[in-house]
């Protein structure tokens, strides 16, 4: 039997049934159940254990990551200036084994990079530190149970055919293709959707099944010259697949070579193999197969990603760079499992769309109910499927995920996170990054254990509640590039630019877009009172383009409150601020943000619906 990490409440849970069949049945009981020990599922199931809610999480293999461990994809695309949540814990443990921020920063393609087993050992080691958090390792979904329309648990399966049957309160799906939507019979998406479903200038014209390139990750270590670390010629090598990975000139390949490796350099002398340029992205649409048949139709993509290793050491000249021998414990050295890029995405109460985004900044309510947040650019690979349409993505700022995009549209029960969330095609190529679905994948863990504490309906979950929980673990809901967990008002300038009252603003930015505050500048009077008026439709706006005063906000927010708040914001001001207590002294927005959100309370008194309109 696999091996099972268990703490003392899961173990009293633990009931062995003997069946008639040959092999037995283990059926276990816990309140949250993570189905798949990914990106986002490992960041579910600590966050869920931290809110004192008794979580499994069942994975496939033996280690915990998804994508950045087992994948083998061990250099994070964003986020980089973001420090939100369990990603920035994740990110600090690992400056804490190399050594610090530098020694991250190892490669072109990414400012972290790391190697897959001390990812795995960091999440590991989070894990372990929850006590009520428990592990199942070695088996894959096979059946979702319900009780008419929720879901009520789920059924896995090892290699050796024994069986795991789990009831819980909530399940999370944190596979990577979505399989346990599917199985719960919950309505889902696949390929790209045309611009008529999602309002999309930049879609196809016509909806088509196709998904994203995927690829089998390696990792490669440097031996030392005179090494020679040759694998055998794999099945089906075809050089001219390869033929053009590191310049377009093929008769001068050798000069450019070694700056494809660097791509993907990792600490320790070792080289991510995930390059997509006649490399070892592979097309193969293997997601409604059945779990045989996926394994086997995947062998073709560890044979491209070996014939590519091949074609660099034979053709190439890094007869010394060989797969690493202290990476995976798999018996070909590979990874333990393909990095898919693309899946099932669920239909769900909101879908996030990528005029969502751009249109955010214009007032689109969506924002308000955000509970995860992304910088990378909109990226798709399809450079193998030369059906593929092709796309002009438009550029876009820095964005949150809204909480909708995790709850099935009818089925109850259950909720998605990784990548199978409601999003369109065109926008998953923003939003399935790493550190965004590590983010998207605690904000679930947060819903489930609301729901499980509150014994209702995740559908009911309350919006704010969520987000407060979130910003209580240093996590964003607006992706602020100026004002860090580390500032004192944090919080408060959160609360107030999550809820529309004061406006921040968006811009693309190379491949790290950004999303500003400016929390040491001033606004005008007409500025906030059309903030005041998104919060509360009674507000006058006023047309007065002079600058904000103590003097003039305070009649704004007593005029919103229906009553005098002089001696409130007197208190507040000499509270929390340094300065001199000045009625005619212009206000900053971080100062106008601690008044509004001591004032005004925007979680308060406020509620949203999914949409992110005021209720």
């Amino acid at each position: 039997m696999a091996r099972i990490k268990l703490n003392l409440y899961a173990f009293t849970l633990l009931l062995v049934a003997f069946t008639t069949t040959v092999s037995a049945i283990q059926t276990m009981q816990t309140s949250v159940l993570v189905i798949g020990g990914t990106t986002g599922g490992t960041s579910a199931g600590i966050q869920a254990a931290r809110l004192n809610m008794p979580t499994l999480i069942v994975e496939q293999t033996p280690w915990l990551g998804g994508m950045i461990t087992a994948a083998g994809v061990s250099a994070t695309d964003g986020n980089h200036e973001l420090y939100s949540g369990i990603w920035e814990e994740f990110r600090v443990g690992l400056r804490s084994h190399y050594g610090g921020a530098a020694a991250l920063a190892t490669g072109w393609v990414s400012y972290t990079q790391f190697e897959p087993h001390v990812g795995d050992q960091i999440f590991k080691s989070l894990a372990s530190a929850e006590k009520n958090l428990s592990v199942v390792y070695g088996y894959h979904l096979t059946e979702i149970l319900k009780k008419g329309n929720k879901v009520i648990g789920a059924v896995f399966e090892n290699t050796i055919k024994e069986k795991l049957k789990v009831l819980a309160t909530v399940v999370i799906d944190a596979t990577d293709l979505g399989d346990g939507l599917a199985l719960a019979g919950a309505g889902y998406d696949l390929g790209m959707e045309a611009r008529s479903v999602t309002g999309e200038k930049c879609a196809p014209e016509t909806s088509n099944g196709i998904i994203q390139d995927l690829t089998w990750g390696a990792i490669l270590k440097d031996y030392g010259k005179g090494k020679d670390k040759t694998i055998p010629k794999p099945n089906h090598y075809n050089p001219e697949l390869y033929r053009g990975c590191c310049t377009a000139k093929d008769d001068n390949m050798l000069n450019d070579c070694q700056k494809m490796l660097n791509y993907g350099r990792l600490p320790n002398n070792k080289y991510m193999i995930n390059w997509p340029i006649k490399g070892n992205d592979i097309y193969l649409d293997v997601v409604e197969m059945d779990w045989t048949h996926r394994q086997e139709a995947l062998k073709q993509a560890k044979d491209r990603t070996l014939g590519f290793i091949y074609f660099i050491q034979t053709e190439l000249g890094f007869k010394h760079i060989g797969l690493a021998d202290d990476e995976f414990p798999s018996t070909d050295k590979l990874a333990l499992v393909p990095y898919h890029r693309e899946g099932r995405r669920l239909k769900g109460i909101t879908r996030l769309t990528i005029t969502d985004i751009l249109k955010r900044d214009e007032g689109n309510p969506l924002f308000r109910t955000g509970i995860s947040v992304g910088d990378y650019p909109v990226d798709h690979h399809h450079g193998c499927n030369p059906k593929s349409p092709k796309i002009n993505f438009p550029a876009v700022p820095s964005f949150n995920i809204p909480l909708g995009s995790l709850i099935p549209e009818k089925i109850d029960g259950l909720l998605a996170a990784d990548k199978a969330i409601s999003v369109s095609n065109i926008i998953n190529g923003a939003t399935r990054l790493q550190p965004c679905v590590m983010l998207t994948g605690q904000a679930a863990g947060v819903i489930a254990a609301l729901t499980v504490k509150n014994n209702t309906l995740i559908r009911k979950v309350n919006i704010h509640e969520v987000q407060q929980i979130l910003l209580d673990a240093n996590a964003y809901l607006m992706p602020l590039i100026d004002v860090t967990p580390k500032d004192r008002d944090f919080q408060a300038i959160q609360r107030v630019t999550v809820s529309g009252i004061l406006k921040v603003k968006g811009e693309s930015f190379q491949w790290a877009n950004r999303t500003w505050f400016y929390p040491d500048t001033t606004i005008s009077i007409k500025e906030f009172s059309e903030g005041l008026k998104t919060f509360d439709s009674r507000t006058v706006v006023k047309d007065d383009q002079s600058i904000l005063t103590l003097k003039k906000a305070s009649d704004l927010f007593s005029e919103l409150l229906k009553r005098d708040v002089t001696k409130d914001i007197q208190e507040i001001w000499s509270k929390h601020f340094g300065r001199k207590y000045d009625l005619n002294c212009q206000i900053t927005k971080r100062e106008l943000s601690v008044l509004a959100d001591e004032l005004i309370q925007p979680f308060k008194t406020k509620t949203i619906g999914f949409d992110g309109k005021f209720l």
